[in-house]
Order: C-alpha cells, then sequence, then structure tokens
C-alpha cells in the first residue's frame, strides 16, 4: 500500500487584533514568527508538501516574502476577518487532489518544534485514524496541530473563530491523541508575550536560526 499523502497546512492568515500588529511578522530568534513555524513544519517533511493560507492583501504579499526562498506553496484567505474557520475552507480548497490528510497548524505556536509536528504525522501514517489531536501538558489542554482524515473535510462547515469542534465531538472514540509539553503552548497575544517568547525561542533553538544573507 502506497504512503499517504499528507498535506502541513500552516493558518497564518489571522489579523493580530490583541496584539495590534501583524505577529506573522514579528522578528523572534532573528527571523519572522511566519518562517519559524512553517520552517518546523516543512523540517516535519509531510509526506504531501507544506501549504501556507495567507491573507488578502499588503499584509499577504508582506508574509508571502517573509518566506522567499522556502519550498512551499501560499492559499489566500478573502475574509479573515471572519475567524480561522475562513482559513480552514481556503485551505482545503487549495489541497491537491489525491489528499489523504491535512495537519493544520497555528503560525503563532512557533515553540511547536518539527519533532512534535512529526509525531502526529506518525501516528497518522500507522493508524489511519480520522483524527489526530496533540493535548498539551498535563492537564491536557487541547490545541493545535491537529490532523484530520480528507473524508471530513467535506464537513468543515463551522462558523467564526474556531476549528471543526464538531468533528472533533463526534469522532471522539476513534481520536488518536498525541502528548506534547505544556511549554510548547504557549502563543502570542499580547505584547507582554513578545519577550517571553524571545527568551524560549532562544532557548529552544540555540544557534539554529538562519544566518543573515
Amino acid at each position: 500500500m502506497p504512503s499517504p499523502s499528507v498535506s502541513g497546512v500552516l493558518l497564518a492568515a489571522g489579523s493580530s487584533r490583541r496584539l495590534g500588529q501583524p505577529k506573522q511578522l514579528l522578528m523572534l530568534a532573528g527571523q519572522p514568527l511566519v518562517r519559524l513555524s512553517t520552517r518546523a513544519l516543512l523540517d516535519a517533511r509531510p509526506s504531501g508538501g507544506v501549504l501556507v493560507v495567507v491573507p488578502p492583501g499588503p499584509l499577504g504579499k508582506q508574509i508571502r516574502g517573509a518566506l522567499a526562498g522556502l519550498d512551499m506553496r501560499f492559499a489566500e484567505c478573502p475574509a479573515p476577518e471572519l475567524g480561522i474557520s475562513e482559513s480552514f475552507r481556503a485551505a482545503l480548497a487549495a489541497l491537491p487532489p489525491g489528499t489523504d490528510a491535512a495537519h493544520f497548524a497555528l503560525a503563532d505556536m512557533p515553540l511547536v518544534s518539527a519533532a512534535m509536528h512529526r509525531e502526529l504525522l506518525d501516528v497518522y501514517e500507522h493508524t489511519h485514524a480520522p483524527l489526530v489531536l496533540a493535548r498539551f501538558g498535563p492537564e491536557g489542554v487541547r490545541a493545535p496541530p491537529h490532523l484530520f482524515r480528507a473524508d471530513l473535510f467535506a464537513h468543515f462547515d463551522q462558523q467564526g473563530d474556531h476549528g471543526p469542534r464538531h468533528l472533533i465531538r463526534e469522532y471522539a472514540d476513534q481520536i488518536q491523541w498525541t502528548d506534547l509539553p505544556g511549554w510548547a503552548l504557549r502563543d502570542l497575544d499580547t505584547p507582554e508575550d513578545i519577550a517571553g517568547m524571545e527568551a524560549a525561542l532562544r532557548g529552544e533553538l540555540g544557534n539554529t536560526a538562519e544566518p543573515s544573507p
């Protein structure tokens, strides 16, 4: 049996309302935040490649520029102000034919490493479960990355600023879980988060940041 084609999807079309500036372009550990997150997903080597969902207009162009030179594809979310549900739909519409599953990650969670992404991908490759979900820390907080099998794509009919919770409820007894460390759940929502994330990234990345051209 051939290996399944699993596309990595980075959702990077958010408006960063709470932060007050485009978090995708924040410079952290010497790189734009969106580049850090994209590289982690690329380094996990999903078999179907990586798709990055970006907003329209000038911000979308800046994000595309921040990812120059990386081997991935883009999808544009035409109405990101309607919530992350629109980014899910834009991604699904842009996936190549024959995609068996999509592995969704968020641009503002750069502490989720390539090895963590790979854990979910490996679980799917061994089980072909309809959902492979991450939970963080001893509390088991559910958050992306999340992987959904292709037969569920037609049911991504949610509205607003959340993912397909109804599918998680419906398929609860078939979920395969991957446990990730609680510190990787950290994201960027307020200006106060920036300094802490910078320190955390430098601790995680060490000297792996890309050199200046």
